[in-house]
């Protein structure tokens, strides 16, 4: 309980914000989600500082308006502004999103997964899936598509400044099984649960990800983390009904989108998050942070651990390889 409080109330002021992130000129971001809520304010420092940013996202539309608003807001910026589309649960989309941004870009720094959802209904198995799609499959697809060009970056770039950041959650703390974090089918796939477990289970599918992929940092270059945005008022909340919605409000305080995208800020440039704290895990509003221990367990190979996260990994890799 420590540890949610700690992520909750009390939060140390951000050291990294819209007024001291250094110039990003010369580097490019891929954010997932980045028209809306957090992503969006990610966006709109970034794209300040000069940075090319691609947002990544389902709604030509909306991406369209966050644009131009951006660009309103900074009109001296050097940077760019591009749209990708893609839905998460369309997984061949997925894949031409990628293509468009390859056929556009010779690197990328950073890659930020920002995009996420969690649904309510009455149909376990159909949200489970969803879940799995939008906030942890589709994620894999989207870096394993884009690994080349992020270890090619890494190779003529600062140690340590090429970056994968996976989405993670208070849920971590307060909405997982207990065993282990997450609970799988034979074939990986986790089971059906509620709609807070279900939500829970692929925040803690993020948290494997980004684990497991560090291992391969000595090789790629790329620099991985998983974080907790911060309990946000934001798009996600969209889909909240009844008497789950009056229990989070009243548990925890809100805060403004902005302070999540000073947690990804943080995540995507700070000079602390070495090659050697790869896999790392990171607390609002950007620092670093520790997983519960249910799912460290789960993070250990062997017996103890019963390789629940390699597990699921792998099953994520499994739905991607034709698409690759």
């Amino acid at each position: 309980m420590g540890a949610a409080l700690s992520q909750t109330y009390f939060i140390p002021s951000p050291t990294i914000t819209e007024k001291t992130c250094p110039d990003q000129a010369g580097r490019v971001f891929v954010v997932t989600g980045g028209y809306a809520g957090i992503g969006y304010e990610l966006c709109r420092i970034l794209y300040d500082r000069n940075a090319t940013v691609y947002i990544a996202g389902r709604s030509h539309s909306k991406a369209s308006e966050a644009i131009e608003k951006i660009r309103e807001a900074s009109p001296k910026s050097s940077g760019r502004l591009e749209f990708l589309k893609m839905d998460f649960t369309d997984l061949s989309s997925v894949k031409s999103g990628a293509e468009a941004f390859l056929a556009q870009s010779d690197r990328l720094d950073v890659l930020v997964n920002n995009a996420g959802v969690m649904l309510q209904g009455s149909n376990e198995s159909r949200y489970n899936d969803i879940h799995n799609l939008t906030n942890c499959i589709g994620p894999t697809l989207l870096y394993r598509l884009l690994t080349p060009i992020l270890s090619k970056t890494a190779s003529i770039s600062p140690t340590g400044t090429v970056r994968v950041l996976w989405a993670g959650s208070i849920a971590l703390n307060v909405s997982t099984p207990k065993l282990g974090g997450m609970q799988l089918e034979e074939s990986g796939r986790p089971t059906d649960q509620d709609v807070l477990l279900s939500y829970g289970q692929t925040k803690t599918g993020n948290a494997f990800l980004s684990r497991v992929y560090a291992k391969d940092t000595p090789k790629t270059g790329i620099v991985h983390a998983a974080f907790n945005p911060g309990n946000l008022q934001s798009e996600l909340q969209r889909h909240w009904q009844g008497r789950f919605s009056m229990l989070f409000l009243k548990l925890f305080v809100l805060f403004p989108p902005v302070y999540g995208a000073y947690t990804e800020l943080w995540a995507a440039i700070t000079p602390e998050l070495t090659p050697d704290r790869s896999g790392a895990y990171v607390y609002p509003w950007g620092r670093f942070g520790s997983l519960p221990d249910h799912i460290e367990d789960s993070l250990k190979e062997g017996e103890q651990g019963g390789g629940v996260a390699a597990t699921f990994v792998a099953w994520c890799e499994a739905q991607t390889e034709k698409y690759l």
